[in-house]
């Protein structure tokens, strides 16, 4: 049973937190700082195969900053395949990759500074079992930025907060609901206040009931400016909160624009027949 939410101020975006205590400990690598509108992230001819399967065949997409972006499409159409490189969990075969005009895509590229400036939420939470909700959310504010754990624990606690958790900081994640669970993965993923945050159809596993808090928070996260690129198959969703929506089909982007010219008025002949499939 989810705990009764308590009246707390909104999710700040990273540009109002820069004073906080707890954000300004020294980093690993300091992001440059990005004029409004500039891309985050840049995927140039993006290809990669698994064997002789051919998941993304020369993908050219860019995110700018405060900007969100959702990704459709089929299963098997990439989207997962093309967050993972973005945060190089996967290798691409050929094309370039630039988080804030650095190549990330170069081999001898830092991956762990590169993973500390971007964020993750998957499918299923991935939060440690062995961990209060609290040091799960405060962990890599402590072990990548290294925090003290009091302005970790401060930073951390004003998340749950937020997302009406205060009061299971310390418990574990087995005495949570799926969709708490769910909030507490996407509040340790943007504890470090990311450049970029990945999103990878974050309700799948849920069950239908729990859908809705996480989908909320999502939309809180926009309006506070995070930049978003996320793989969903909530339709609705991503015509509510999305700037613009890409749809992919056999690893290519076959359409994207603004919501409701995609949805609404598709061009593409693989976009109609998907959105006659998934809005019936």
């Amino acid at each position: 049973m989810n705990a009764p939410r308590r009246s707390s101020p909104p999710l700040r975006s990273p540009e109002q937190r820069r004073g906080d205590p707890a954000t300004t400990a020294p980093r690993r690598s300091s992001p440059p700082q990005l004029s409004f509108g500039q891309p985050v992230l840049q995927l140039r001819g993006i290809v990669k195969s698994f064997g002789a399967n051919h998941v993304l065949r020369g993908i050219d997409l860019e995110v700018a900053r405060h900007e969100v972006v959702a990704l459709i499409g089929a299963s098997g159409s990439g989207k997962s395949t093309l967050l993972k490189t973005a945060n190089l969990l996967e290798r691409i075969d050929d094309g370039q990759i630039l988080l804030a005009g650095d190549d990330i895509s170069d081999p001898r590229v830092d991956v762990d500074g590169v993973r500390a400036r971007i964020g993750v939420v998957f499918q299923h939470y991935n939060l440690f079992p062995h961990l209060s909700v609290l040091d799960n959310v405060t962990l890599g504010l402590r072990k990548v930025r290294r925090l003290a754990r009091a302005d970790a624990e401060r930073r951390g606690m004003t998340l749950l907060e937020r997302i009406g958790l205060a009061a299971q900081a310390r418990a574990y994640p087995d005495r949570l609901s799926g969709g708490q669970q769910q909030r507490v993965a996407i509040a340790r993923a943007i504890a470090p206040d990311p450049e970029l945050l990945l999103l990878d159809e974050i309700t799948s596993a849920l069950d239908p009931q729990l859908v809705g808090e996480v989908l909320d928070l999502v939309a809180e996260l926009k309006g506070a400016g995070s930049t978003i690129l996320m793989a969903t198959h909530e339709i609705g969703f991503a015509r509510r909160v999305a700037d613009r929506i890409v749809f992919l089909h056999g690893g290519r982007i076959c359409e994207q624009g603004p919501p409701g010219q995609v949805l609404d008025a598709p061009q593409h002949p693989q976009t109609q027949e998907f959105l006659r499939r998934v809005l019936r």
